[in-house]
């Protein structure tokens, strides 16, 4: 028994050394990036740009699409949300390696601002503390309208007028239900989704962001049939 409990105490040990130096490590590279670039030149970088939309000027159906799919709980939680941590964590766990990073709008954001698409540890550290910042510095539909701005749709298409214009030939506000949820699922994988791919996979895609409307309760079925109606 007591040789268990020193083995297990090693452990305890081992597993807090191991964090300490990943933390570490994540806020190393947090500091440096933002002493490059700090987080309002950044954005203000990204709000100068000629293709930058406000949020006002985003069909609503857009936004709730891509809240739905992306980070339901967007409003409710701070920088991170540690439901889809735990959750994440758990997926990760069972796989073996990082294959569900748990992370919300902010992060997001904090990531297409700063980070590589790389799944590292440390990296995902870096981006915490930068979610941090953005949280204190911006409110959720700044940085809701920051993270529209800064998403890749594929084929070429940053951000959301990109996107609009290039795939339908009209501006964001102008979106209808099936454009709008079309557009909604593309970030998570551009490289399978994009529509320049005319790929089945597309239109699954698009089905998953709808369920999410639905069962996050953004849109209700019956305001759902009457949309699907009127565009037919």
């Amino acid at each position: 028994m007591k040789k268990l409990k020193i083995f297990f105490t090693f452990i305890v040990l081992v597993l807090i050394i191991a964090t300490s130096a990943i933390i570490k490590s994540g806020h190393n590279i947090y500091k440096d990036a933002i002493k490059k670039v700090p987080i309002d030149e950044k954005v203000s970088s990204i709000e100068s740009k000629d293709d930058f939309v406000k949020l006002n000027d985003i069909s609503k159906d857009f936004t709730n699409a891509i809240l739905a799919i992306e980070d339901h709980r967007f409003y409710e939680h701070g920088p991170i949300d540690l439901i889809s941590i735990f959750r994440a964590i758990a997926k990760d766990i069972k796989e073996l390696k990082l294959v569900e990073g748990g992370s919300t709008i902010t992060q997001q954001l904090a990531k297409n601002m700063y980070f590589t698409q790389e799944k590292k540890f440390t990296r995902k550290i870096a981006e915490i503390f930068v979610a941090y910042d953005l949280e204190r510095l911006y409110d959720k539909d700044e940085i809701l309208e920051l993270y529209i701005n800064t998403l890749y749709f594929g084929d070429g298409h940053y951000g959301i007028k990109e996107a609009s214009v290039g795939y339908f030939d009209k501006l964001p506000d102008k979106l209808n239900f099936e454009e709008a949820t079309m557009l909604a699922g593309i970030p998570n994988a551009p490289s399978i989704y994009a529509l320049g791919n005319n790929s089945q996979l597309s239109y699954q895609r698009q089905q998953q962001v709808i369920d999410a409307m639905v069962k996050f309760e953004y849109i209700t079925q019956e305001d759902l049939n009457f949309k699907v109606n009127t565009e037919q």
